[in-house]
């Protein structure tokens, strides 16, 4: 008992020693040294508020020192926020830091850009005064935007979830006004939650527009509705989260997706690109026997926590696109459809995570679930799946494949196009949809070819002089590259002509 007793009070003395803060300080004398000298709080949206960021305060004497005195040169109006040491506030007095020891200062803003002169805010945290004073840059850059929101229950503040096919869901979000349904160029948009497009009506799109996304936020196109994103190579329309820090540049699954339901028609999409969100494009249908759900040209997908492009049963026709590395599959092609790839770059290199789907799949079904764990299969018809002068590579082995299940139509082509399937461990070897030497079904293809990217992991996917795509290619109505340069002479597999 007495030695419990005795290790009780050893404890607490050490515990109250640890705490107290009467240790001898002389003042500090302008030799402080910081983690940085210009703190860059990056783009924030008007009123919304940023990340937070750190400073770290070296004292690198030998004595244990007081700073008089830590604040804000704008004072209390400065729309910035400290915490130095695990306390908040802006301005901050007798501040001590041991020997050889360091502190932290944390900083956040929160910025109306209508009260600005200039969207380039400034300010200074001011270490000690007089001849002693140092300081540390604070710089932000705050733009405008039009904010996106859906709606909210006046009493309980619920905020508002979508209806689609006249039942209830679980989706926040709104359809979007007529007087909203023409997004230019002046302003970046926030959207938050679903920006829906309604029956009958159309979203259009200048070249040059910005659509940032908050965290489960994204576009629907309903049925008999359009989305037309028509930007030009020196106006790319993009799409990505709204996180603007450099940190967020390349970071997958921050937003969801652009969602063209079954029945959406007409959907266009021209120099553009969306990144980082869960899955690029989702595309459901055929829609029209005449036109194809979604048309898309000379535009990136980049990024996706899980797929480039999923479509069920849908109708795609693109030319001149680049899907790049995502989670899952970067184009899957599922439950049939009619699908045209022409002078496609996918290439898929994902490596945050293990990825089990090839870079391209394409298949005749789905398989469903119930609650009972029966399951069901669905089947639906391939009308064609045509791919011309692609790319189609990654850091798996077999990184394109078709899955098939007897029962419906299944019609597919493969000619000029570079691909990667290694079959180390003869997984596929009885598949006859699998068979490269059938040419009913696959003419002048390179296997497993050098691909000979930039900077793969960079999502960078024009191909270099060595490159086996040089030259691959044939003739098509597709007469110039993603970046506007001419096939006249040679025409090279992929998005992009070699440029020397």
């Amino acid at each position: 008992m007495r030695v419990s007793t005795s290790i009780t009070i050893l404890i607490l003395c050490v515990l109250i020693g640890s705490c107290r803060k009467d240790f001898e300080t002389i003042p500090s004398f302008g030799a402080l040294k910081f983690s940085k000298d210009t703190v860059f709080l990056d783009t924030i949206f008007s009123s919304i508020g940023s990340a937070t960021y750190n400073l770290k305060v070296y004292n690198t004497s030998a004595n244990d020192i007081t700073i008089p005195e830590i604040k804000l040169e704008n004072g209390i109006g400065s729309n910035y926020r400290l915490n130095v040491d695990g306390i908040p506030g802006k301005d901050f007095e007798n501040v001590e830091i041991r020997a050889k020891d360091s502190i932290f200062v944390f900083i956040e803003t929160t910025i109306d850009y209508n009260t600005l002169n200039n969207p380039l805010y400034t300010d200074r945290i001011l270490f000690d005064n007089g001849n002693n004073q140092q300081d540390v840059d604070l710089v932000t850059l705050v733009q405008d935007a039009v904010f996106i929101y859906p709606g909210k229950d006046p009493i309980t503040m619920k905020i508002d979830s979508l209806t689609l096919d006249g039942s209830p869901t679980s989706i926040k979000g709104r359809f979007l006004k007529n007087s909203e349904l023409n997004f230019t160029n002046d302003k970046p948009y926030v959207i938050y939650g679903y920006a829906a497009i309604a029956d009958g009506n159309t979203l259009d799109i200048a070249a040059g527009t910005k659509i940032y996304f908050h965290q489960n936020s994204g576009i629907i196109v309903d049925k008999n509705a359009s989305l037309k994103a028509n930007g030009t190579l020196e106006d790319k329309i993009i799409f990505e989260g709204d996180r603007l820090e450099n940190r967020f540049n390349n970071t997958p699954g921050q937003w969801g997706t652009i969602w063209m339901r079954a029945g959406s028609m007409e959907n266009y999409i021209n120099h553009t690109v969306i990144k980082n969100n869960i899955i690029g494009i989702l595309v459901d249908s055929i829609g029209s026997n005449t036109t194809p759900t979604l048309q898309i040209q000379n535009s990136e997908i980049y990024n996706n926590s899980n797929y480039g492009i999923f479509a069920r049963s849908a109708a795609i026709e693109a030319e001149n696109i680049v899907i790049g590395n995502n989670g899952q599959a970067s184009l899957a092609c599922t439950i049939g459809g009619s699908y045209r790839f022409t002078h496609a770059t996918i290439g898929n290199f994902w490596n945050t995570s293990i990825r089990t789907l090839p870079a391209v799949i394409i298949n005749n079904y789905i398989t469903l679930e119930n609650n009972s764990q029966v399951k069901t299969t669905i089947l639906g018809d391939l009308l064609e799946a045509n791919f011309t002068n692609c790319i189609i590579t990654g850091n798996n082995n077999v990184e394109f494949l078709l899955d098939k299940i007897d029962g419906t139509t299944f019609n597919y082509n493969v000619k000029n196009t570079l691909f990667k399937f290694n079959d180390v461990n003869n997984n596929y070897s009885n598949i006859p949809e699998l068979d490269f030497s059938n040419q009913q079904h696959y003419q002048n293809n390179i296997q497993n070819g050098f691909v000979n990217f930039k900077s793969p992991l960079q999502n960078n996917l024009k191909i270099g002089k060595e490159s086996d795509a040089i030259n691959a290619g044939i003739r098509t109505a597709v007469s110039r590259d993603i970046l506007n340069n001419t096939r006249d002479n040679r025409i090279d597999s992929g998005a992009y002509q070699y440029i020397d």
